[in-house]
């Protein structure tokens, strides 16, 4: 037995580094126990208070013990802290708090629908009633969300394929759930998430199977080993060719680039507007941030054989979310397709294959994530009874009835247009200058005259608010509590601050921007 152990490596685990993950995963089991051992009545304010305190712990954690050991690996080298690491899962730990925010509003459920109509509608004793209610509130929303955000985390600081997997599945299985617990349009959501399911598990065994194959070439499961048998291999191994290719596949699903985007509108639109606004945002940034470290790290040495492929995909998504764009009539459909076109944009950085392009990326996820959250909230405020008006001829002379929620929202629109003065246009500079400094102007051609036609819908929606009258039957515009106008506020000034005084940002992305294998 004594020599058995002897065999084998007793793992390290730096507890000090790992510290925000622990915290994070912590709160969630924390948020399990709740659910199972403390009274319904008492659960929502305990899982709000608990999770809004885990996420904050956890950046506290972050920026205390992390940024001062920047470059080292924990857990025997399966997780990495480095300066991109860092970055990703503060801007994740952030958008994520303004989300939860989101879903704090007790009046309204995730779906946009009121708990007291819901209850009251139902016949029956006053037992019957508040059993409803309770099934309505649906707390555990906190804690799936929280493991997802742990994994989301993980995902962007996995260092091996095997770590890596797991970090998938983990941020993915609480959205699958996440997305179908809408209540009044309860066939439409759950619609939505067995879609995002099954398209989801596809992608999911392409990355494994893409994963074993870099495995097979490379005899090694960590990036850096993968990195080290290109310099000594055969370049175009098939191995390699159709594993890199596999890979791919399953991240181009995770962030939504075309031809894999098919799941979006569906999901965006049927998943209650809280857990879009999450998904839109924290789960980009992580797909991104995980995209980023697999293509620079493991095949950084390798960028001849997939920019071509990059660059195809990056031209697609570009071209048809803006287009696809156009046509909708459902303003979540048409934030959904706008997702696709700002995902073609953020690639356009990431196949500059260099250290302006990781930089810039990493300025504009972080910008994007702020105004999608901030768009999507306010979505949620435009009703029909007790439900979204999500289509557009609902939101007809907004502007006059609702000035500063058509205020606020413009806002949003011109920074996914990429207008002066928001953070979307100083996003769209940065990875439109590493492109061109890639050589790949042609990339960023596409990318000026098609956010030329995206401006065309985001302009639209303001003149259909300020330029049409309201009809006889306007929605009324529902009021937030605190917290969700606080997420609102937030989301709104950051997008003005990123565009008028980006530099500190700027700044810290570039200092951040630098892979450690």
């Amino acid at each position: 037995m004594s020599l058995l152990v002897e065999q084998f490596d007793t793992p390290s685990i730096e507890y000090q580094l790992l510290a925000p993950l622990l915290i994070v995963f912590g709160g969630a089991i924390v948020g399990v126990l709740v659910e199972a051992f403390f009274p319904r009545r008492a659960r929502r304010d305990i899982q709000l208070t608990l999770s809004l305190l885990t996420l904050i712990a956890a950046f506290v954690a972050l920026i205390v013990w992390s940024r001062p050991d920047l470059g080292q690996t924990a857990a025997s080298g399966n997780v990495v802290i480095d300066g991109p690491a860092v970055f990703f899962q503060g801007t994740i730990l952030i958008l994520s708090l303004l989300a939860f925010l989101l879903f704090s509003e007790r009046g309204v459920d995730s779906a946009g629908d009121a708990f007291a109509s819901s209850a009251a509608t139902i016949p029956g004793s006053s037992s019957e009633r508040e059993l409803v209610a309770a099934r309505v509130l649906q707390t555990e929303v906190w804690p799936l969300a929280l493991f997802s955000v742990g994994g989301m985390m993980m995902f962007v600081a996995a260092n091996d394929l095997l770590t890596f997997f797991v970090a998938l599945e983990v941020m993915s299985l609480p959205l699958y759930l996440l997305v179908g617990m809408a209540r009044r349009r309860r066939l439409l959501s759950q619609e939505a998430a067995l879609k995002y399911f099954l398209l989801g598990s596809f992608s999911s065994a392409f990355l494994l199977f893409g994963s074993a194959l870099l495995f097979g070439y490379s005899g090694s499961i960590s990036f850096g080993g993968i990195h080290d048998s290109l310099s000594t291999g055969v370049g175009l191994d098939p191995l390699l060719l159709i594993g890199t290719g596999f890979v791919a596949i399953g991240l181009f699903f995770k962030v939504g680039a075309v031809p894999f985007h098919s799941w979006i509108p569906d999901v965006y639109q049927g998943a209650p507007t809280p857990v879009t606004a999450f998904m839109a945002s924290a789960t980009k940034v992580a797909a991104f941030g995980a995209m980023l470290r697999l293509f620079y790290v493991a095949l950084g040495d390798y960028d001849w054989n997939w920019r071509p492929m990059f660059w195809v995909v990056t031209i697609a998504t570009i071209v048809v979310g803006s287009v696809l764009a156009i046509t909708q009539t459902d303003i979540k459909r048409m934030l959904a397709y706008s997702s696709v076109a700002q995902a073609g944009f953020i690639l356009t950085g990431v196949t500059a294959a260099s250290g302006s392009g990781l930089s810039s990326s990493m300025f504009y996820l972080a910008s994007y994530g702020f105004a999608t959250i901030g768009a999507f909230a306010l979505v949620s405020l435009v009703r029909d009874g007790t439900s979204e008006a999500t289509h557009l001829s609902r939101w007809a002379g907004l502007g006059r009835r609702a000035p500063v929620l058509a205020g606020t929202l413009s806002i949003f629109l011109l920074s996914f247009a990429g207008i002066p003065l928001t953070s979307g246009f100083i996003g769209k500079f940065l990875v439109f200058e590493a492109a061109i400094d890639g050589g790949a102007t042609p990339l960023v051609i596409v990318g000026a005259v098609f956010s030329a036609v995206a401006a065309f819908f985001y302009v639209r929606v303001m003149v259909l608010m300020y330029f049409s009258d309201p009809p006889a039957d306007a929605p009324p515009i529902a009021v937030p509590s605190a917290l969700p106008a606080l997420a609102i506020a937030v989301c709104a000034a950051a997008t003005i601050a990123l565009g008028v005084f980006p530099g500190p940002v700027i700044d810290l992305a570039q200092e951040a921007a630098a892979f450690v294998r």
